[in-house]
């Protein structure tokens, strides 16, 4: 049977998700043929809305509807948890082990990938360090997320502010939104000067 172009249209825009392959994207496509015409309407419209919605917090660099996210509005910026990508954030706000503010770099150094320190959302974390007595930095321990780590402490050190890392309780090569929260509180409570 040959494919409907349609169909495989609309699977080949699920499979550019991350973790969605071809079977997988194939299904949606045909649960999206399932759907009422009111929920596929619904759907296309929540697409919409988070494209035209969503922006980057002004302080953070998280995912707001706002100017500034509402962490940063109702938190003290004393401790700064550094994470590389807004799901970090979700992923340690879960454990409900840390009321501190937050700083996304929107990823990690990696020479690999022609990813440089201009690459990352490191100036503005420099610039809101006045009055900050903690920087704990909450990057995936693998390569990038390590080589990452020590270029920020070498940047902010000087600066007089303490910096910590995350308590290698996450396996080497893991990434936090998959740690577990009892693991990442854990990781969280052992950090470690740089």
């Amino acid at each position: 049977m040959r494919d409907i172009k349609c169909v495989a249209a609309l699977a080949s825009r699920f499979s550019m998700l991350p973790g969605v392959g071809k079977k997988t994207a194939l299904r949606y496509a045909y649960a999206v043929i399932d759907m009422s015409e009111r929920d596929v309407d619904a759907f296309c419209e929540a697409l919409k809305d988070v494209k035209q919605n969503v922006k980057l917090c002004k302080v953070c660099g998280n995912f707001t509807e706002d100017d500034v996210c509402e962490i940063c509005k109702a938190r003290s910026a004393k401790q700064i948890c550094v994470v590389a990508y807004p799901k970090d954030v979700i992923a340690v706000e879960n454990t409900g082990a840390f009321d501190g503010a937050y700083h996304v770099l929107h990823g990690t150094l990696s020479p690999m990938n022609n990813r440089t320190p201009d690459d990352l959302n490191i100036k503005s974390l420099l610039a809101r360090l006045n009055g900050v007595e903690e920087v704990i930095i909450a990057t995936n321990p693998d390569v990038e997320g390590e080589a990452t780590a020590v270029y920020l402490a070498r940047l902010i050190k000087p600066m007089g502010v303490k910096v910590t890392r995350i308590a290698q309780g996450i396996s080497m090569g893991s990434e936090l939104e998959y740690a577990d929260s009892i693991t990442l509180t854990q990781a969280l409570g052992r950090r470690t000067a740089l």
